[in-house]
């Protein structure tokens, strides 16, 4: 009787009775992922299940080389050069001490062409203005010193420095114009100053941003700054 007092005062009171809990489903734990691991490309560690093979590093063509103290710098320095810094209405110019007719090229052409790789004032200004000048007056001084002038062309090349590439392709463009047969004595010198010229072939005188400071020049138009030499016809 007892019971079934508790039972009909339950289903009076429907809020007494007790709740039933719903069993909810069991959710699968997460599987752990293992980081992948970075290998280096055959080896044993790239053959396993959970590896990744590194790329290949960059090659670096394009990247500036860091310079050098040239020669050029400390010839300055000590004031070997018959030079000086001249200003007028039109700008910056070299004053030469003496007649550059009378200047030994064998000596000072190289040391100049050394210069090209500057690139802070004024050694960079006295090197390009220098060899602009010696040029200019050179002659039939100029044919017999370019076995010296290779070497400083290429190490100015080899910086990958858009501005002072540019600059050396100008001084190449005044060198081969600058006394007969100074084009054909280039020839043998193609392979050590043409690989880097390969490279930047393709680029254009804004590339970078830069833009050039003499005359609006690409880097790639190539085949007007060295003019190949006519060939004898058989």
């Amino acid at each position: 009787m007892v019971a079934e007092k508790e039972t009909l005062s339950l289903s009076k009171c429907p809020d007494k009775m007790p709740k039933r809990t719903k069993l909810l489903a069991q959710q699968p734990l997460p599987v752990h992922q293992p980081h992948p691991l970075v290998s280096e490309g055959f080896t044993v560690k790239a053959m396993m299940k959970n590896s990744v093979v590194r790329g290949p590093p960059t090659a670096g063509a394009f990247k500036e080389r860091p310079t050098k103290p040239t020669a050029f710098r400390k010839f300055y320095e000590r004031g070997d050069f018959p030079i000086a810094l001249e200003h007028d209405s039109k700008g910056n110019k070299i004053a030469w001490k003496v007649e550059i007719e009378k200047l030994d090229y064998h000596h000072y052409l190289p040391l100049f062409f050394d210069g090209l790789c500057e690139m802070t004032f004024p050694y960079e200004f006295f090197a390009r203005q220098g060899i602009h000048d010696m040029l200019e007056h050179g002659g039939n001084k100029i044919l017999p010193v370019i076995p010296q002038l290779i070497i400083p062309i290429k190490n100015a090349l080899n910086l990958r420095n858009r501005q002072v590439i540019c600059v050396t392709l100008k001084v190449l463009q005044h060198l081969v114009v600058s006394a007969e047969m100074v084009g054909e004595a280039l020839v043998p010198y193609y392979r050590q100053i043409l690989p880097i010229l390969n490279i930047f072939k393709n680029m254009n005188a804004t590339h970078s941003g830069f833009i050039m400071a003499y005359k609006p020049r690409s880097i790639g138009d190539l085949h007007s700054i060295i003019p190949s030499p006519s060939l004898p016809t058989p």
